[in-house]
């Protein structure tokens, strides 16, 4: 049996183009000779649609698709994600579903039966759990076909009766086929394998893993669809970070994979900020390219952050489609603005002068009245940062850029930042990223030539928003901070755990107290793009008004 695996990047709710993409790749799949043809979960409606699934439109709409598919589907069988309608009325409207299309019709439908409820997902918000197990057959191979769920750890999670791989591996199939949709971030994809690999060994069955591609606003896919012998080898795995596809051929008999047939092979790239660079070029460009957007606008303090975001931008959309804007204050420093012209002049992209001065000295007259008496603190800090905002959004309504967010993890977790000032943005690029992660990207950018200005790298991060400010002033060392948040956010420890690891007592709890009580600030911010095993946004669920400090 000749089988492929098309990993693609769907948009959310375009039926047509994910219809068309689909088509596409069954031709081709035909004129290969192929029987058998693979798409990833949800690939007809794209993942995760979220509340759309609440729309009988939306569904309407992906019953449609399925079908248009299936007339399509006359020489080969093809698998592929999409919702089905649940019948009785006593469960969820819906079923999370993989399709099986052959001879111009459906011939079998399975249903997820682990739906995840962890950070960025809530399947059961949605999707009723499978409850009837058989294996589905394909030129007479009896094939055990899952939804995503071979990465779930094998360790049986009490919230379920069923494991499917436990009821279907008593049909004794000669395959397990697993479509998915799973996001990226910096170490998932060695878990992925891992648990992949773990169940291989446990059935002693090959293994086809499908995944996606692409970003979906925030949560980004990094595909890497995999295939494993029945003795645990990895013989195929499929590009990161772009689509891809791949054929070979299956033997049922010896349950062995030959003649495998792809493009340039693949590997995943090596040590995390050569991920998170590609992860964040490939979320940027899809942010844009889905949205129909074209062009970026950033604020260029000559700092590090934005240095590395503009380098980002510049790689995901071109360096005609970005422009840097630099908006020194009377405390910015001379180097500010040529260390950012530098970089601007490297790579190649518009860029723009606007003191604001005026804009400030404006804003301290009309209230001089109110302020007279009162000492400088961070109000005319933060006029400062919302008189930069207010520029860039009005550059990006007058000339119809997007404006990239700069604001780094460290910054968010402990509200280093001004709600409405250097917060403003349409997607932050680099808001998953701690300070001390910015900077490996930056040295991961000038890997092979100087991108980013070493001054920019070496100079002491400031906000310039009063005479010698520095970040160092008001926080830890961020290797210190970073250190702290890490534990808190990612690792969820509590304070306790965190001083037994060394770290100052007085010193965490302040860190964490700057952690909560700016919950109310990231809940107005931009969508982050997904790269760390816990961001902020919705995989992170947090009272704006809570007391509690661990």
């Amino acid at each position: 049996m000749n089988i492929g695996i098309s990993q693609l990047n769907y948009h959310i709710g375009h039926f047509t183009w994910n219809t068309s993409r689909i088509l596409k790749e069954i031709e081709r799949a035909e004129q290969e000779g192929l029987d058998l043809l693979l798409f990833s979960e949800l690939a007809v409606c794209g993942y995760p649609p979220l509340d759309f699934l609440d729309y009988s439109h939306f569904i309407n709409r992906c019953r449609e698709s399925i079908d248009t598919i299936a007339r399509h589907c006359t020489s080969l069988t093809v698998i592929v994600g999409a919702p089905a309608r649940n019948p009785d009325p006593k469960g969820k409207n819906l079923f999370n579903s993989a399709w099986v299309l052959s001879e111009g019709k459906v011939q079998q439908v399975v249903h997820k039966t682990l739906l995840p409820t962890y950070d960025v997902f809530d399947e059961y918000r949605w999707f009723e759990s499978n409850r009837e197990f058989r294996c589905i057959e394909v030129k007479g191979v009896r094939i055990a076909l899952t939804v995503c769920e071979d990465l779930w750890n094998m360790d049986d999670d009490p919230l379920y009766t069923f494991w499917p791989m436990k009821e279907l591996i008593r049909e004794q199939p000669a395959l397990m086929i697993n479509i998915a949709a799973s996001p990226f971030n910096y170490s998932h994809a060695e878990d992925r394998k891992a648990i992949l690999l773990k169940n291989v060994r446990e059935y002693k069955i090959p293994l086809i893993y499908v995944n996606q591609v692409g970003a979906q606003t925030d949560v980004l896919f990094d595909g890497g669809s995999l295939v494993y012998s029945a003795e645990g080898s990895l013989l195929s795995e499929l590009s990161y970070f772009r689509e891809d596809f791949m054929a070979c051929r299956f033997d049922p008999e010896k349950r062995a994979f030959s003649d495998f047939r792809k493009g340039e092979s693949a590997t995943l790239p090596e040590g995390r900020s050569a991920r998170i660079h590609d992860a964040l070029v490939m979320g940027i460009r899809d942010y844009f390219g889905k949205m129909g957007f074209t062009k970026a606008i950033l604020g260029m303090s000559g700092g590090i952050d934005s240095a590395v975001v503009l380098a980002l931008a510049a790689k995901a959309l071109g360096a005609e489609q970005v422009h840097a804007l630099m908006m020194p204050s009377a405390f910015s420093s001379e180097h500010s603005v040529s260390d950012s012209v530098k970089m601007v002049e490297k790579i190649g992209c518009s860029h723009g002068l606007l003191p604001i001065a005026p804009m400030y000295d404006a804003f301290l007259e009309a209230l001089k009245d109110d302020f007279a008496g009162l000492p400088f603190n961070v109000a005319e800090e933060n006029i400062q940062a919302r008189v930069r905002g207010v520029s860039l959004m009005a550059l990006s309504n007058k000339l119809g850029y997007i404006l990239l967010n700069t604001s780094n993890k460290s910054e968010l977790a402990v509200g280093y930042g001004t709600l409405y000032g250097d917060m403003c943005g349409g997607l932050s690029v680099i808001g998953d990223c701690y300070k001390t992660e910015v900077y490996a990207l930056a040295e991961y950018i000038n890997r092979e030539e100087e991108i980013i200005p070493a001054n920019i790298l070496t100079k002491a991060p400031s906000a310039e928003l009063r005479p010698g400010q520095k970040d160092s002033d008001s926080l830890p060392p961020y290797e210190v901070l970073d250190a702290v948040l890490l534990r808190y956010i990612e690792q969820q420890m509590g304070p306790d755990k965190i001083i037994q690891q060394g770290f100052d007592e007085a010193l965490v709890y302040r860190v964490l107290k700057m952690v909560n009580t700016n919950e109310w600030k990231r809940h107005q911010f931009a969508p982050i793009l997904r790269v760390s095993p816990k961001a902020f946004g919705r995989g992170r669920r947090m009272p704006l008004v809570a007391k509690y400090l661990g």
